[in-house]
């Protein structure tokens, strides 16, 4: 099973992906998918392991997401974005490769027996990106995003807290 939970930064994406994954599992496994960008971002991790108690394992992968779900695990990976951006960084911000990249890792986790919420960003509904690297990363954002949602059997879309169902 996959669930996709999608919405704008601080929308509160992640607390509902956890809640969720607390009601499916007394054991739940958290993978991060960040690496550590500079001292707020660190910050910002901390703050997010703070938020889990002994009830989960965290799990740091960047990109090898389906090499540490097991057999019936329930699993949030958070998010989407850091990961994409370690594809992106690491193809020299190539959109093609990356996608290509994602989609083949991604695609491995449909043929799994656990429960995978994924978490996402609709980096796209903001402001328009002023850089050209920006606008490339939107692009790769958005089509690995509809990859995601077209495979999910639930989707969520998250609006000031709120849950909207997409599917």
């Amino acid at each position: 099973m996959i669930y996709y939970i999608t919405g704008g930064e601080r929308s509160g994406k992640s607390s509902y992906a956890q809640n969720l994954a607390l009601s499916l599992s007394k054991t739940p496994k958290y993978i991060a998918t960040s690496r550590v960008w500079d001292g707020n971002h660190q910050k910002r991790i901390d703050r997010h392991i703070a938020d889990r108690d002994h009830r989960w394992t965290s799990v740091e992968e960047e990109k090898a997401i389906s090499s540490i779900i097991k057999a019936k695990d329930v699993a949030v990976m958070d998010c989407v974005t850091l990961w994409l951006t370690n594809y992106f960084v690491d193809t020299k911000n190539d959109i093609e490769e990356s996608l290509s990249l994602a989609k083949e890792e991604f695609n491995k986790l449909l043929g799994l027996d656990a429960t995978i919420i994924i978490i996402s960003n609709e980096i796209g509904m903001g402001v328009h990106a002023t850089t050209e690297i920006g606008r490339k990363f939107t692009e790769l954002q958005g089509w690995m995003n509809q990859h995601i949602a077209k495979h999910a059997d639930k989707a969520t879309m998250m609006v000031s807290g709120i849950p909207l169902t997409l599917k």
